[in-house]
């Protein structure tokens, strides 16, 4: 019987820690995924809006009908580079005669003798399209070790002139506007905040070498060649204005970390141990079948609580979150009915952890916890997946109004002060709804729903509600 008792226990424990550690495992991916991909749409987007800005130069000059450098400034101090446009260095005008660009171009740099600006003039030129060039140093830029760069431009010609073809648009080329980048500010000028614990490099090319770097990350310390060998690791390539960058972004143990602690540790030495102290007590008590029965089962259960709850706050953990998710699912698609998946997000408590310490943190955690229990209906499920972010489940919802009005409890609730050891503290929490079968159908996309409806509730200033749905 000892035999056996430790046998299965152990079997249970290493299940249990092998359902965690996949979970997690998934959980980091899907967040590094997600991470990518929003690095990716955010240098689009800021290269996009540079773009359009010199469309609006190549518009001026092509009503004026003159590459006039005095207009040229005047427009540009209306944009407000500093404040709307951060990130350019330059913006000017290239004629198309040699002997004048060379004239005109900034500190006497003749633009169109150096091969990299002028493979990119050329690109501008046939196309009739906005040409980015390779890596170069800028011509505001003496030193020869000076932050690397680029250069976008966009051909101007005749007005009225046919551009239907190459020959045509070689013909009627009047010049080029361009405007000069420092890769490092220009990653800066990008919209949105890159994820704590995440190492970013771009390289120039779609080979990433040390002659190609183009920015990197202070935490980005891997070498181009060891970036296979990352249990986290990928390369996003780029086409931006006919030219290729491409993106490599690694994931730092910050960055595993930043979901939560994995409890899969915990589990395995707990489920041992108690493995242990059952075959133990089955043993020291084979005299008394019921009594030992009993008492197994009474710390079978108990380790079940402690694999399936968050040792902090006692809520549902990942595994039981999503178990119970999983059941909603299939009763959801026999019955036809709807139900809402909601993620909270705490705002501002991380300087609570950074002033006055960790012990402090988890008093305010556990109260939220209890917070979200008093303000949830009966029927619903509230879990804890992560440091500071808190999962909901609302089965059998009539409308959509339902979910709500408990999201806007949640969020008043969270939002009153916490008083720990005499100090008032004060947070509040983004909270994002996916609704079933509208935003998702299965786990994986009703989850991703659901997170990026809460990031778009951080986006939209915090402490408020969003819908997947609009």
């Amino acid at each position: 019987m000892p035999l056996l008792v430790l046998t299965g226990t152990l079997a249970l424990t290493w299940l249990v820690w092998d359902h965690e550690r996949e979970s997690a495992r998934k959980a980091l991916r899907t967040q590094f995924d997600f991470a990518l991909r929003e690095s990716v749409s955010r240098v689009d987007q800021r290269m996009a809006a540079y773009e359009q800005l010199l469309r609006g130069v190549q518009g001026l000059f092509a009503a004026t009908g003159a590459l006039d450098r005095i207009a040229l400034r005047a427009y540009v101090d209306t944009l407000k580079l500093d404040a709307n446009f951060s990130g350019i260095q330059d913006i000017g005008v290239i004629q198309r005669e040699p002997e004048i660009a060379r004239a005109l171009a900034p500190l006497g740099f003749d633009t169109w003798t150096e091969p990299v600006r002028r493979r990119a003039m050329e690109r501008a030129r046939d196309s009739g399209m906005a040409a980015l060039s390779g890596k170069v140093r800028l011509a505001v830029d003496p030193a020869t070790n000076a932050t690397p760069g680029f250069i976008l431009f966009l051909p101007v010609f005749q007005t009225g002139q046919p551009r239907g073809s190459v020959a045509q648009r070689r013909t009627h080329l009047v010049g080029w506007v361009y405007a000069s980048f420092h890769m490092s500010d220009f990653v800066a000028s990008l919209y949105g905040k890159q994820p704590a614990g995440l190492g970013l490099a771009i390289f120039d090319g779609v080979v990433p070498t040390d002659a190609a770097l183009l920015y990197r990350s202070a935490d980005y310390t891997v070498e181009p060649q060891a970036l296979s060998r990352l249990p986290l690791s990928a390369n996003e390539y780029l086409v931006v204005a006919g030219h290729t960058w491409t993106l490599s972004i690694s994931a730092l143990k910050e960055f595993e970390t930043s979901l939560g602690r994995d409890s899969s540790p915990i589990i395995a030495i707990t489920g041992a141990g108690l493995s242990l102290l059952l075959a133990l007590l089955a043993w020291l008590l084979g005299f008394g079948r019921d009594r030992a029965m009993r008492l197994a089962a009474g710390m079978t259960e108990e380790l079940r609580h402690v694999a399936q709850h968050d040792s902090l706050t006692g809520l549902p953990n990942r595994a039981l979150f999503s178990d119970r998710l999983n059941q909603e699912l299939s009763r959801a698609k026999r019955h036809g009915d709807r139900f809402a998946l909601m993620f909270l997000d705490l705002d501002n408590f991380k300087p609570i952890n950074d002033n006055f310490g960790h012990a402090v943190g988890d008093l305010v955690l556990q109260q939220v916890a209890q917070r979200l229990r008093d303000s949830i209906r009966d029927s619903d499920t509230v879990g804890r997946i992560g440091g500071d972010e808190f999962v909901v489940l609302m089965p059998e919802l009539t409308n959509l109004n339902t979910a709500h009005g408990v999201a806007e409890k949640v969020r008043q609730a969270l939002r009153l002060p916490y008083v720990i050891d005499g100090r008032e503290l004060m947070i509040s929490c983004s909270v994002g709804i996916a609704l079933y079968p509208t935003d998702g159908t299965d786990e994986i996309a009703l989850t991703k729903s659901a997170d990026q409806a809460m990031y778009r509730a951080k986006g939209q200033g915090r402490d408020t509600v969003a819908l997947s749905t609009f």
